[in-house]
């Protein structure tokens, strides 16, 4: 009885050992997995960037295409986009003489190739149906619309006089825009935006710790700057704006 006694202790020991050690084993876990979350939280994202890149742009086909997943269809938008620049403005070629004698060429061609296979007995050329999908043209418009609204939040914040910090970024970008505009017409600008929106993206994704290693050290210095230009400048001239002018007038 006595050895049974002892045999059921060193058993209840053993036991007892595996339950600490798994204890130890899923608390040290559990700190692992605290100190990489926090490691993770403190990397630098530009512009408070959470999602990847490609789920910025809203994923799918229009992501692909903006990040060169598809190079095929990427080089054949930016192919035709940079083909339409040369043609409206170094050629000085009009819109619609260029799709009128596109079109007349294609359907000339397609219309003598099509009647001279029924003289000749052979098949006629086979035309493909062209078509634009519903769901790209869907996600286009959906993100589109999510920026515009965003912006218009923005913007109403700011005519509110909410945000001084914003405004002053706002008015620097219009401020920037007016000058690019002044020396460049409306197709070139887009011909640019067009071709920023097909390298950047593609490009940062490629090189984002470095870019945002960057980007974190020059908002710094940012913020820096701001935090002397509020103190010395922006502060003063807040407080010599009478506020409760408005609510004496009511009263």
């Amino acid at each position: 009885m006595a050895e049974e006694h002892k045999h059921e202790e060193s058993i209840m020991e053993k036991i007892a050992e595996k339950i600490h050690g798994h204890d130890n084993s899923s608390s040290s876990d559990s700190d692992d997995e605290k100190k990489a979350s926090s490691i993770k939280t403190k990397i630098y994202r530009l512009f408070g960037r959470e999602k990847p890149v490609h789920k910025v742009f809203g994923g799918g086909k229009p992501a692909d295409i903006f990040l060169w997943r598809n190079k095929k269809v990427s080089g054949g938008v930016l192919g035709a986009a940079t083909l339409s620049w040369i043609l409206f403005e170094l050629l000085q070629y009009n819109l619609l003489t260029l799709f009128g004698h596109i079109s007349i060429l294609a359907l000339a061609v397609l219309f003598l190739w099509s009647s001279a296979t029924t003289f000749i007995h052979k098949t006629p050329p086979h035309i493909p149906e062209v078509h634009i999908p519903e769901e790209v043209v869907l996600q286009l418009a959906s993100g589109l619309r999510i920026e515009i609204n965003r912006g218009f939040t923005l913007l109403r914040n700011i005519a509110l006089g909410r945000d001084l910090k914003k405004f002053l970024m706002v008015v620097a970008g219009l401020w920037v825009l007016s000058k690019v505009g002044s020396s460049c017409n409306f197709l070139t600008l887009i011909y640019i935006a067009t071709v920023l929106l097909f390298t950047v993206p593609v490009l940062y994704e490629k090189y984002e710790d470095k870019v945002d290693d960057f980007g974190e050290k020059a908002m710094k210095e940012i913020k820096k700057q701001y935090a002397v230009l509020d103190e010395k400048v922006l502060s003063k001239v807040m407080s010599k704006i009478p506020r409760g002018a408005f609510n004496k007038k009511k009263d």
